[in-house]
């Protein structure tokens, strides 16, 4: 194994703690303040981030929601919906008007498919301020100059590989937080709707981790599979996505790669952080 010291997430964690601050308290912004943001279109949830002239978090909405599938839009009017009442909602709170955005989509995703998304936020409303794949928009916040980004939603795993801080490969296949939801369901005679309740409660993780250790190995079968694709040495992989959020899982793709394994303190909102970074500033 390839020694890597562990990476320092103090940065990161505290630029995540300010982006979940705002989610109950937005922070005020100046009536022609440039603004950058970004629209999450996830599986299991759709976020939507505002930042102000200098990136820092001032507003996040976030809903759940079962409109997309393995990053395909599967309920159109049901993404346009939410995306609508998010934005009104964040526009209320900051007493301004959202209408270009940054979006993401899987790595790998088809033209046909990235259009779908775009049009959603255009029937909702906002201008799509640029397009890109979601573990390249998590690099926005963590910054990786050598390693694999791995972002688990509730869908798909996602990976870019990079090299001296430029990606030169990114896949996905669907095996994402849905299939794990999928095996706690069955384990415990429950819905889907009451598994992903479940998975969300770390006084729980313990005791789900085993149950669903099978799915995470399969997770690490794909992210091994695509690292021997490439021919050059991976440093460490570096995981993101709203599935991350479970206590171990980790430790579990650590023993199946062999490879260090480091996370921040909240993956979920990583990428979406980093969508809104990306996204254009708009000024009205």
């Amino acid at each position: 194994m390839r020694r890597v010291s562990v990476m320092d997430f103090a940065v990161v964690d505290t630029r995540l703690a300010a982006l979940e601050a705002c989610i109950e308290n937005p922070v005020a912004v100046r009536p022609d303040e440039p603004l950058h943001v970004g629209v999450d279109l996830g599986t299991a949830y759709i976020v939507v981030v505002a930042l102000n002239s200098k990136k820092e978090p001032v507003a996040c909405a976030m809903e759940f929601a079962q409109v997309i599938r393995d990053g395909l839009v599967v309920d159109y009017a049901g993404a346009v919906s939410i995306v609508r009442k998010l934005t009104a909602g964040l526009e209320e709170r900051l007493g301004r008007k959202l209408s270009r955005a940054a979006i993401a989509v899987p790595p790998g995703t088809g033209e046909k498919d990235c259009k779908t998304h775009r049009h959603v936020l255009e029937s909702a409303g906002i201008e799509v301020a640029g397009t890109l794949d979601e573990p390249t928009a998590a690099n926005a916040v963590l910054g990786i100059d050598n390693g694999v980004i791995v972002d688990i939603g509730g869908g798909t795993t996602g990976l870019s590989i990079l090299e001296n801080s430029k990606v030169i490969y990114v896949a996905d296949e669907p095996t994402g937080g849905g299939h794990l939801s999928l095996v706690l369901a069955g384990r415990y005679r429950i819905s889907f709707e009451e598994a992903e309740d479940l998975k969300k409660q770390p006084g729980r993780h313990r005791e789900v981790l085993p149950v669903v250790t099978p799915v995470i190995e399969k997770m690490a079968a794909i992210i091994n599979g695509h690292i021997n694709k490439h021919s050059g040495q991976t440093a460490a992989i570096y995981l993101v996505g709203g599935t991350c959020c479970l206590t171990g899982m980790e430790q579990v793709i650590e023993r199946e790669t062999g490879l260090p394994v480091f996370k921040p303190a909240n993956p979920f909102l990583v990428t979406p952080l980093g969508i809104a970074l990306n996204g254009k500033r708009l000024r009205l």
